[in-house]
């Protein structure tokens, strides 16, 4: 199993920035990918960003695209997501998920922490 715990949500203005961060312990040599996804009370979960483990390489979804940046630390287990030039529309639990493979999907998931943007 892959354990994930978030960090760094909090209560900001628009155009303010976060960090958030997501540790991972347990069977980490098994991730290929990590990702954050959102969701907003009373919606649908939504893919924000992935990097690949091994690769380093990137993907966005198109409503975070240049504001957002996803980043690893490949010895502390950790990856990032930079949130800059935040919106009202940003504000969302925020998610980190793992996957086992290319083939699999995100099956590891954080608790989640609490992003809101105040207008």
């Amino acid at each position: 199993q892959v354990q994930l715990v978030e960090s760094g949500g909090g209560l900001v203005q628009a155009g303010d920035s976060l960090r958030l961060s997501c540790a991972a312990s347990g069977r980490t040599f098994a991730t290929y990918a990590m990702g954050w996804f959102r969701q907003p009370p009373g919606k649908e979960r939504e893919f924000v960003a992935a990097i690949i483990w091994g690769s380093g390489s990137s993907y966005y979804a198109d409503s975070v695209e240049g504001r957002f940046t996803i980043s690893r630390d490949t010895a502390k287990n950790t990856v990032y997501l930079q949130l800059n030039n935040l919106k009202p529309e940003d504000t969302a639990v925020y998610s980190c998920a793992s996957r086992g493979s290319a083939s699999d999907a995100f099956n590891y998931w954080g608790q989640g922490t609490q992003v809101t943007v105040a207008s």
